[in-house]
């Protein structure tokens, strides 16, 4: 009897030992998921921001009055005209070309890759509009389409990493002012 306790205690203690094991590498694994899916969160945030930031450059400086852009028809579909920059204006191209690039590599949606070039294409659209007239004489829709691309990529973005929760901005046009709306929980809209 003696013998069958101690092998009962011994058993008994093994299994505790096995199932303590288990369920420790059980939490580390899912801790190292939740980290690596917040590295990759931080990163895609990052690279998103940074693609904001280089097309919103690049609008800002299409929009100059010094400026020197020149339109050429595409030799290919869809024979749309492609801007083309004097130096000063070359690296806002190059810097939204990198960032549009980088983006692509981290995108974790289809959806998201097809915004980015929704927003590059209407920015392009804009620089060939304005090589030909002054900044204040480009079509108001063109620069509607091209906030519409960009707050289509941010809502993508934002869904994408986690951020959708009750939360939509819309800009309303009450005469010549512009008011945000926040539909959600993120407190108080401005009005």
């Amino acid at each position: 009897m003696a013998v069958f306790q101690v092998m009962v205690a011994a058993g008994a203690t093994l299994l505790a030992v096995v199932l303590g094991g288990w369920l420790t590498l059980r939490g580390q694994e899912r801790s190292w998921k939740r980290d690596h899916a917040r590295q990759w969160r931080d990163i895609r945030l990052e690279h998103y921001v940074e693609f904001i930031s280089a097309f919103r450059e690049y609008v800002a400086f299409v929009q100059l009055p010094t400026t020197q852009i020149r339109a050429v028809p595409r030799q290919r579909v869809p024979h749309d005209l492609m801007p083309y920059f004097d130096e000063a204006g070359s690296k806002y191209r190059e810097r939204l070309d990198t960032a549009k690039t980088a983006l692509r590599l981290v995108c974790g949606t289809t959806d998201l890759v097809e915004a980015s070039r929704r927003m590059v294409h209407e920015a392009r659209s804009l620089a060939a509009a304005r090589a030909s007239r002054a900044a204040e004489n480009i079509p108001a829709g063109q620069f509607d389409q091209l906030w519409k691309s960009e707050r289509a990529f941010v809502e993508l973005a934002r869904n994408e990493l986690g951020l959708h929760i009750g939360f939509d901005v819309q800009i309303r046009h009450r005469g010549p002012k512009r008011r945000l709306v926040s539909s959600g929980d993120d407190g108080p809209s401005p009005r």
